[in-house]
């Protein structure tokens, strides 16, 4: 009974937050009232402390955008004002403030890694020079290497690495545009770009190079006919960069793809299975 009894307060609570933040939303005037700025920024710690996500898979695997969570970021600008932020011999000036308290998280950071407060970083996740702006939520076990950076409100798993230089985009506006999604388990190699809201599937490998946008064309050239995905990429795929052949007025040119080879095989160690999907495909990383 008391398990219930907070399950409904804590269902009452989000319904009235996000009763606020849509009402705001639509009517900007309401963001002078500190009833408006308090549900806010209620939102905004919710997310830095991973109480509430921009988006979720459900028990189909199907993954859900809350709206109103991404509205509360677009709308927590405006009340935030410009301040100073000094890091020792650094100096920054934003509206928002960068995450802190790492050592109680049990979150590795290693200079000069920045996330921004609003992001949730899972116990367990290691930081390399790095940037991982507001919204989004990193899982534990995953490693955001040297220069790679996470966009406004991506979704990254758990046991991910996102190797050296790797930019996985925001999607912030509109607010019911999907975020893009890196799930559990997933190698995403050396300067990949994801953005645009695709969707990785689980434990699949990118190799170094491959850019996804909502327009790429994602060709499985695994069987005897080519067949195309995009905006997602099916789970356990190994992936590299290809072109394929595009006619324009002024002639046949070669056009930007991802190239799905093979599949990355089944295993209880995830690390051996990834070295040796780069092995049997020779993948670069």
């Amino acid at each position: 009974m008391w398990h219930y009894y907070i399950q409904v307060q804590t269902e009452s609570k989000m319904s009235e937050l996000r009763d606020i933040i849509e009402a705001a939303w639509q009517d900007r005037s309401m963001l002078q009232g500190e009833e408006a700025k308090k549900a806010v920024r209620e939102v905004i710690a919710m997310l830095d402390a991973g109480a509430i996500r921009v988006a979720e898979p459900d028990a189909e695997g199907v993954w859900i955008t809350h709206e109103w969570v991404k509205k509360a970021i677009v709308i927590y600008f405006p009340i935030q004002e410009m301040q100073t932020i000094e890091v020792g011999p650094f100096e920054f000036h934003d509206k928002i403030p960068l995450k802190s308290g790492f050592a109680q998280k049990g979150v590795r950071v290693v200079p000069h890694a920045l996330a921004r407060y609003g992001a949730y970083i899972e116990k367990g996740a290691i930081l390399m020079p790095s940037y991982v702006n507001i919204g989004a939520w990193v899982g534990s076990g995953t490693m955001v290497d040297t220069w790679a950076t996470v966009g406004s409100c991506a979704q990254i798993g758990r046991n991910v690495h996102l190797a050296g230089g790797v930019g996985i985009g925001g999607v912030l506006e509109p607010p019911q545009a999907t975020p893009t999604i890196i799930e559990d388990e997933c190698f995403i190699g050396s300067r990949c770009i994801v953005v645009e809201g695709v969707q990785v599937g689980r434990e699949a490998v990118l190799g170094a190079n491959v850019v996804l946008t909502q327009s790429t064309h994602i060709i499985d050239v695994t069987g005897a006919e080519p067949k195309v995905f995009k905006g997602k990429v099916p789970p356990r795929s190994v992936v590299i960069p290809g072109t394929y052949t595009k006619k324009f007025p002024a002639g046949d040119y070669q056009v930007a793809c991802a190239l799905i080879i093979g599949e990355r095989k089944e295993s209880t160690d995830k690390k051996v299975s990834l070295n040796d999907a780069l092995r049997e495909y020779n993948v670069s990383v």
